[in-house]
């Protein structure tokens, strides 16, 4: 899979989220200006996604690529970049980010995270993920029921 940049403004801190774990290179610029973010996008080759229409036109037309999010609906915006920007609506943990912090997690034993998970989730669960930079773990819990489904709703507006 071809890894994407993206830099995204502070009114798509969800999607951050989604796109982080999707696998992708996301840096969620939440304080920063129109201008700053534009020469950001275009200094590290980033895809700027906004909803903001003043700040698409500026970006378009300073060179930068840029996206504008029209959708308020989660699913349709990921099935939406899905088909812009032709990637693949599945987790695979082996290149998937950090939702936080946005760098890389890689799997672990569960011995050595058994004191970061309550008792109760070290004897349910077998696999285990931990964030390389902000140290959180990860695991298939119950919200991955949740994950799933939006993923899946998202692949069927791909096709609609």
């Amino acid at each position: 899979m071809k890894e994407l940049k993206f830099i995204i403004d502070g009114m798509l801190g969800k999607l951050t989220r989604w796109l982080r774990m999707l696998g992708h290179d996301v840096e969620y610029a939440s304080s920063m200006g129109d201008k700053e973010l534009i020469q950001k996008a275009k200094k590290e080759s980033r895809i700027l996604l906004t909803r903001d229409v003043e700040l698409y036109k500026q970006a378009i037309t300073k060179g930068a690529d840029a996206f504008l999010v029209e959708n308020p609906n989660q699913t349709a915006n990921l099935a939406n970049l899905a088909r812009r920007f032709k990637f693949k609506l599945e987790i695979d943990m082996r290149v998937s980010r950090c939702p936080k912090c946005n760098s890389r997690i890689e799997a672990v034993s569960k011995a050595s995270i058994a004191d970061k998970i309550p008792t109760s989730t070290s004897t349910n669960y077998e696999e285990f993920w931990q964030c390389q930079g902000c140290g959180q773990v990860y695991w298939r819990g119950a919200h991955w029921k949740r994950i799933d489904k939006t993923l899946d709703e998202a692949k069927k507006a791909l096709v609609a």
